[in-house]
């Protein structure tokens, strides 16, 4: 089943060039599954949660389906998942995703917990610098504009959803520098503070390399915002 449901998502992600294609849902299931194992969360819902998670992304499929699920609903019901195991998947996936935490929606099932951290944690680190590289190229976006001054991001989901920041960078202390301290699971945390290290030990360098001495000073301070 679980092969059949990877062709599926496949089949709807496996063009994207803005850093949610199937590498990135089958690192995230990777990472999942070790989380679930050291959390001892339920694997099939770890696993599937992990797989139908981004199948109706907002970002590419539009509101509407992020709202009724439906490329995830469809799916389940076309291999026969059981309506229990379908409702725990489905509860999982409309509650994870930065902008659902900004409308203060959070994953209350240890299985949620665990795939929403392996989602985070796959947005920072190597992989996460590898994907905001790739999602602002998509959008014809320079990767970093030192002239251009920080800007302290607003803290709404309508904000986060309709920003269109003219470099990646500034995505950086949008979210990404946020996302360790709001992780759910222990296990989650570690990793996330792995990763972390890695992203803003680059960010400082790449500051230092630029003589951006205002977003290095930026990212000095940055750790106080919430």
């Amino acid at each position: 089943m679980l092969e059949s449901i990877r062709h599926e998502v496949t089949n709807l992600l496996g063009t994207d060039t803005s850093g949610h294609s199937v590498d990135h849902v089958e690192r995230v299931y990777t990472l999942s599954m070790k989380l679930a194992e050291q959390e001892g969360a339920d694997k099939e819902i770890v696993g599937l949660t992990a797989l139908l998670h981004d199948v109706d992304d907002y970002k590419l499929f539009g509101q509407e389906s992020a709202e009724s699920l439906a490329n995830a609903t469809r799916i389940l019901r076309q291999h026969k998942v059981s309506a229990e195991l379908s409702g725990r998947v489905l509860a999982s996936i409309s509650t994870m995703g930065y902008s659902k935490y900004l409308e203060s929606i959070r994953p209350t099932t240890l299985e949620g917990k665990v795939v929403s951290d392996a989602d985070m944690c796959d947005a920072i680190g190597s992989q996460g610098l590898i994907r905001v590289f790739e999602y602002n190229a998509s959008k014809g976006r320079p990767f970093f504009n030192p002239a251009l001054p920080p800007i302290r991001a607003e803290n709404s989901a309508d904000a986060y959803r309709a920003s269109a920041n003219e470099h990646a960078v500034q995505h950086f202390f949008d979210k990404l520098l946020k996302i360790p301290a709001i992780l759910m699971t222990d296990s989650g945390k570690v990793e996330g503070a792995q990763r972390a290290e890695v992203m803003e030990l680059f960010l400082k360098e790449l500051f230092r390399e630029y003589g951006a001495e205002q977003w290095r000073d930026f990212m000095d301070t940055y750790a106080t915002i919430k």
